[in-house]
């Protein structure tokens, strides 16, 4: 037997004096720079800003955890590992964003709970599906009735073709962690899409291949 769920539900707004930014985008997009430039100028113009990311790193038993996982020392089951990350985010959300935006500062993440959807997405077999995709905003607790997170006032998309970020990865020091290899970033591409075209509205899309100060001047400039 199957059973077919349907119901409208809009997500959980910020109601504090602070603003909440969030940069998105597959890895390689460049979001850890634009974060520090983001950093930067809003403390330029007298902003108390808090500068953070998700997953977190190495903080607390999750965070050093997650951070074993991500680079390949421990392993444990997939689905177990997004549970990981959905624990660190409610620790998170708890701890340092809800508290920092009732002090009225700028809190400027790179990445937030939409990532749980194209980063899960790797987590199942077969190709993304519109089943697949609904199945992972439930799960992954923006409808959870145990961890239902704000949404950033914000959030800008760094949109760069794959080959890009395949090449901005080797550039560095290679790949370091378990979602940055090609075939990982072509599922996790595709999950990014699929949120583009379902929330659209929740997104800013910005060309992440653009000279860097572009990317900020832009991001800035719809803030």
């Amino acid at each position: 037997m199957k059973y077919s769920i349907s119901f409208d539900i809009d997500f959980k707004r910020n109601t504090s004096s602070g603003s909440y930014i969030a940069l998105e985008g597959i890895d390689g997009s460049g979001k850890t720079t634009q974060v520090d430039r983001l950093c930067a100028y809003f403390e330029s113009q007298g902003r108390q800003v808090v500068k953070t990311r998700e997953p977190r790193k190495n903080v607390g038993v999750i965070g050093e955890l997650i951070q074993k996982i991500l680079h390949g020392k421990t392993k444990i089951p997939p689905v177990a590992f997004q549970y990981l990350f959905t624990a660190d985010r409610e620790i998170h959300h708890e701890k340092l964003i809800l508290p920092s935006l009732a002090q009225g500062k700028t809190v400027i993440s790179d990445r937030c709970f939409w990532s749980a959807v194209p980063y899960g997405i790797l987590d199942r077999d077969g190709d993304l599906d519109e089943n697949t995709a609904q199945y992972l905003l439930v799960a992954q607790s923006i409808l959870s009735m145990y961890h239902q997170f704000i949404i950033p006032d914000k959030t800008f998309y760094l949109d760069i073709p794959l080959d890009t970020a395949v090449e901005r990865i080797n550039q560095g020091n290679g790949a370091d962690e378990i979602y940055e290899d090609r075939k990982k970033l072509s599922k996790i591409l595709k999950g990014y899409n699929w949120l583009l075209k379902k929330f659209p509205d929740e997104f800013t899309v910005v060309d992440g291949s653009k000279p860097v100060e572009e990317v900020t001047d832009e991001i800035i400039r719809s803030i």
